[in-house]
């Protein structure tokens, strides 16, 4: 059975949602026989896996190493996600006003990609799928709760990633050359110094990692979901320190080596305020580091054998990240026009995030304790209902949110981005890269739930396999797109490629699980699906009138915003009014909840 919260302790939203549902849909005849392939505990959370940023990764070690009751009741954890992803995406803001989506920041968003990718691929992933469960089991087995394990820990990868970051720093021309293969002349003059200054924060970025590591294995999950909010926020005063030193409008001709200094120091310095809040709430937990490399018997090397499947997917779904960035920076160069690069891809990928990072997070992390007990005691029945509420619930918030998404993005875009060195005309080209992510919410959410599942069997091999083929798939249409669509379209195309990786792999994965568990529950998730899709179409009607009327008025920025204000606040009543009136259970999981919150205060 799954562990209820202690007396006293308020449920974050989603485990309540889940009660809710629980008491709603009880379950049917047990069907025991369930076998994990290994266990679970073994089986860490890498994460999107694909998702390079100062954010992190919200789901990983706290998922993983939270018994059922700490991540249960932690609403800690969701609110400094939220915290975390609100100040990113105001980061992405004051960058693009600071750089726009010409040349330069397409320059700058590929070297502020790669320090993420490096660590990421090189040892970011063995963190997360490896060392938290690790060092879980170590804490409870060991005579010293694993203290000997977490000081070798620490002092080989702190001298890896001090390695790391040298030969990375030396090699900032080729890195560019991989990922940016299509600069020349002063855009690559300009990449090649950002890259430099940025690459000193893999140090940095690997410290941040490990802190979370031994911080989540203390149970002290709220700190690693605040933390990239400092560096945000320091991020955020040094591109507006850059645009009033450099002005706006800057281009990769006119931009100066000590301003583009001045903006690298100033971002690689909030990757160091993040990792020094985080070691210093990691003192103050008590640990202390003391090196030690005698490694013999540690256990470290065997630890590593396991995460093979692991980091397979991590690989692909890296290289896909290296396809896109090559694509998008050699389409760009071709167009030679603004908005046609890498940057309007970044900046309408954090968007399309949000969504996820805000809600789906919240249900994985409600669900992944859950599940696990249940493989525990060989439920598969349980683990199909616990997948079917998951997705379900997660969906009756992000369909109206994928439709909004699709309505307001380039109303959305101009009022968010249509600042400093962003033109309204450089907005609408992020809204227009928008509109095709948007599309893609369902897909990749369902895809994340799905590679949970197979992580709470235990099975490791299953998710880096199926992420070959999808890999394959992205990488063939990205370099389609390349070869035979204009370069200034390539770009709207990318998100599609980007997709298709999602969609293929919830291809295969639902194909194994359903053999596995006896069915998805594929009718009742079809059901939900189709009425809370009928649900929005009002709203979505509704929103579309106000964004076509506001068109009609004068200017940009104002008919924007009232588009958005109204049409969203509008569109979103007329969802919640037409889903109660179809007696849709997933929202009324919600309003049961929040009535029986309202009789207990």
């Amino acid at each position: 059975m799954v562990p209820t919260d202690e007396p006293g302790k308020r449920r974050i939203l989603m485990p309540g949602v889940f009660d809710e549902a629980e008491r709603a849909e009880p379950p049917g005849e047990p069907e025991p026989g369930l076998v994990p392939v290994r266990d679970p505990g073994d089986v860490g959370d890498p994460g999107t896996a694909d998702r390079p940023g100062s954010e992190g990764d919200e789901i990983g070690g706290a998922a993983q190493a939270a018994p059922p009751d700490v991540a249960h009741s932690s609403a800690v954890m969701a609110i400094g996600t939220v915290f975390s992803r609100l100040t990113g995406f105001l980061r992405t803001v004051v960058i693009g006003a600071a750089l726009g989506t010409a040349l330069l920041g397409d320059a700058y968003q590929a070297a502020e990609m790669i320090p993420y990718t490096v660590y990421e691929l090189l040892l970011g992933g063995l963190l997360a799928s490896v060392f938290v469960p690790f060092l879980v089991k170590r804490r409870m087995r060991d005579a010293d709760g694993g203290a000997a394990t977490e000081q070798r820990l620490l002092s080989v990868v702190l001298l890896a990633l001090a390695v790391l970051t040298v030969l990375a720093v030396l090699a900032a021309d080729r890195l560019i050359s991989l990922y940016a293969g299509g600069y020349s002349g002063r855009q690559r003059e300009v990449a090649v110094l950002l890259t430099r200054l940025l690459l000193v924060q893999i140090f940095f970025i690997g410290v941040s990692g490990l802190a979370s590591t031994l911080l989540n294995v203390r149970r002290r999950f709220g700190a690693p979901m605040w933390a990239p909010v400092v560096n945000n926020l320091i991020t955020m005063a040094a591109g507006l320190v850059f645009l009033w030193v450099a002005g706006r409008g800057q281009t990769t001709a006119t931009v100066t080596d000590g301003q583009l200094t001045l903006l690298g120091l100033g971002s690689a310095l909030g990757t160091v305020a993040q990792s020094a809040v985080l070691v210093w709430l990691l003192r103050s937990a008590g640990f202390r580091w003391r090196p030690r490399l005698d490694l013999r018997g540690s256990g470290l090397r065997e630890a590593a054998r396991t995460a093979t499947w692991m980091l397979l997917y991590i690989v692909v779904a890296q290289i896909g990240v290296l396809v896109t960035a090559n694509v998008a920076t050699r389409a760009g160069d071709r167009a030679a026009a603004t908005g046609s690069g890498l940057a309007v891809y970044k900046f309408a990928l954090v968007v399309f995030q949000l969504p996820y990072a805000i809600i789906a997070v919240s249900v994985i992390t409600a669900l992944l304790p859950r599940m696990s007990a249940h493989v525990a005691d060989g439920r598969r029945d349980l683990v199909r209902a616990d997948f079917s509420r998951g997705l379900r619930v997660a969906a009756a918030l992000l369909v109206p949110l994928w439709l909004g998404m699709l309505v307001f993005a380039v109303p959305g875009s101009i009022t968010f981005f249509a600042y400093g060195s962003i033109t309204p005309d450089g907005a609408r080209r992020i809204g227009t890269v928008l509109m095709v992510f948007a599309v893609m919410v369902l897909p990749f959410t369902l895809h994340q739930l799905l590679m949970r599942v197979f992580y709470a069997l235990g099975d490791t091999r299953t998710p880096g396999l199926i992420a070959v083929p999808a890999g394959i798939a992205q990488a063939v249409t990205a370099f389609a797109l390349l070869a035979f669509v204009p370069a200034r379209q390539v770009v709207i195309g990318l998100p599609a490629a980007y997709g298709l990786f999602y969609l293929v792999g919830a291809a295969g994965a639902a194909l194994v699980l359903r053999r596995r568990l006896g069915g998805l529950d594929g009718r009742r998730i079809l059901r939900a699906l189709t009425r809370l899709h009928l649900a929005a179409l009002p709203a979505l009607a509704f929103a579309a009138a106000v964004v076509w009327a506001s068109g009609r008025l004068p200017g940009d920025r104002v008919p924007a915003l009232v588009a958005v204000t109204v049409g969203g606040l509008g569109g979103g009543a007329l969802y919640l009014l037409t889903a109660r009136r179809m007696s849709i259970p997933e929202i009324g999981y919600f309003t049961a909840m929040a009535r029986s919150r309202l009789r207990r205060s």
